[in-house]
Parts: C-alpha cells; structure tokens; sequence
C-alpha cells in the first residue's frame, strides 16, 4: 500500500512538472508573439531602383503578388528586432544584388521566415514518406531558412560577374561617343540608349549615373556611388582613372580607351587562368570516372570467377 502511494506521488509529481513546463512554454510564446505584434516597425522607403524592381517582381513572378502582403506583415513585426548594424549589412546585400526583387531588409527576414516554415513542411512530408524521421524535418528547416540568402547571395555574384563582362564595351562606347564631341553625360546617355536592354546590370547602373547627374551631383559622386554599389576591381579602376583625369584636366576620352584597353587584357588575363586551372580541378572527376568504369568491368568478372569456385 505505502509503495502504491509512493508510485502515485511521483507520478502526480511528474504530471505536475509537466504542466508547469507547458505553462511556462505557453506564455514565452505568448509574450515572444506579443512583442512581435506590438514592436515597432523600422520604417523603409522603396523609391528609384528598388521601387521599379519590387513592381517588376508584383507583375513577373509567379505567386510573389500571393505571398507579398504575408511577407511584408510579418518585415513589419519583425523589423523592431533587427539591430542597426545587420539592418544595414542585409541592405547592402540586396543592394549589391541589383536591390533583388525590390526587397527591404525586413522583408527579406519576413521572406526567411516564410521559406523557413516552407521548408519545414516540406521536410516533414518527406520524413513521413520516406521513414527517415526528424532529421528530414530540421534539414528542410534549415534548407528553408537559408534559401533566400542564397538566392540574392548569387544574385549578387552573377551582377557583379555581368558588370565584369560588359564594362569594357561600354567604356569603348564612352570613349568613342566623347571622341565624337559629346560630353560625359551625352556619352552615358548613348550608353544607356544603344548598348542593351534596360533590365541589363551595367544599363542600370549607367541610368543611376545618369540621373545622379541630371540630380545636380558631380561626376565625382555619381561615379562613387556606382563603386559602393559594385565594388569590383574592373569598376573601381574605371572610376578612379575617371575621377584623376577630371582633377588633373586630362583628355577624358583617351583616359577612357586606355581604361578599355587594360580591361580587356586584364579579363584576358583571368580567362586564361581559369582555362588553366580547370585542368588540374578536372582531374578527381575524372579519376571518380575511371575507377567506376572499372568497376563496371571489372565486378562482372570478379563475381563470375567467385561463382565458379576460382
């Protein structure tokens, strides 16, 4: 009798830890989700650039115009959350992007959130189909999460490989539109007119110089400002050797051809040691290669001659 209560102490005990537990786990949600709804919001502003990608995105891609009011809800509710300093790290990301999609900072964590809980069902689902348990469900999680930072972290290294690409071309265009008699602004407008489309990363950012220019700003800033949105090697050294010739009173335009020049050699340059690292970085697959061909052949032959007592 004295064991029986005993067992019925600890067992109410238990059940009464339990519920304390759950309590506690309750009201942290509560209160976690309260201060969510009340904490307010950082204010965003989506003008220029940014404002026309965000309409392109509304009227492009399928289904953002769906889950665009759930992501900016929940930008909202989390945007009191988020420090000063990742506030700003997370813009510079989605502005070295090309502003993608014409995100704000909160968003793209609104973005994250929903891609998290995305993930996560889809783990799930998974998990259940296969049998492969919880890991499916915390990789799906975690797989969910970090998509969107993926997705404008390679946005961001294809813009800036584009800018890389198409840049010597449009300062031969400079350069020969100044030698014709035009000045910097008429050379950039003929860039921006007779180079490519207008969704193209290098016509974008020569449309923002120009606008910066007709703005009132120096060629100086305006050309800056082209640097701090795609710091490569290739556009600071255009806006270097621009800004020198301006200070110094040197011929733009020829300043210009020889910027054209090392551009182009210096791509050349790369693309050769590309072609020569490939080589070497094609070896272990094709060594992966061969051992499973001779696998095919070999096995075949190895399992026959086990079969015949040899």
């Amino acid at each position: 009798m004295n064991l029986t209560r005993f067992h019925l102490t600890d067992l109410t005990r238990f059940h009464f830890i339990k519920a304390i537990i759950a309590v506690i786990v309750f009201l942290a949600i509560f209160f976690v989700v309260y201060a969510a709804a009340i904490a307010p919001a950082i204010e965003g502003r989506r003008l220029g650039l940014r404002g026309l990608k965000r309409r392109r995105a509304l009227e492009n891609v399928a289904m953002w115009d769906t889950i665009d009011p759930a992501v900016r809800w929940i930008g909202a509710r989390v945007a009191g959350f988020i420090s000063k300093d990742a506030y700003d790290e997370i813009n510079t990301q989605i502005a070295l992007a090309g502003d993608y999609m014409g995100l704000l900072p909160q968003e793209m964590i609104g973005l994250s959130v929903i891609s998290c809980l995305g993930g996560a069902l889809f783990g799930l689902v998974f998990a259940w189909v296969s049998g492969m348990g919880a890991i499916m469900v915390i990789a799906g999680t975690a797989l969910g999460a970090l998509t969107p930072y993926l997705q404008i972290s390679g946005a961001g290294t294809d813009r800036m490989k584009e800018i890389n690409r198409r840049l010597p071309y449009a300062i031969d265009l400079l350069a020969l539109s100044m030698g014709a008699g035009l000045d910097f602004p008429g050379a950039v407008r003929q860039v921006v007119d007779k180079s490519g489309t207008p969704e193209q990363p290098i016509i974008e950012e020569f449309t923002l110089i120009l606008q910066s220019l007709q703005l009132g700003r120096t060629r100086g800033q305006a050309l800056q400002e082209f640097a701090t949105r795609a710091p490569i090697n290739a556009v600071i050294e255009f806006v270097g050797a621009v800004v020198q010739a301006e200070a110094r009173g040197n011929p733009l335009a020829e300043v210009l051809r020889i910027q054209a020049e090392v551009s182009r050699r210096k791509r050349s340059v790369r693309a050769e040691e590309s072609a020569s690292k490939a080589g070497v970085a094609l070896i272990l697959p094709l060594v992966l290669v061969f051992v499973a061909i001779l696998m095919l052949i070999v096995g075949p032959i190895a399992m026959k001659l086990q079969n015949n007592g040899l």
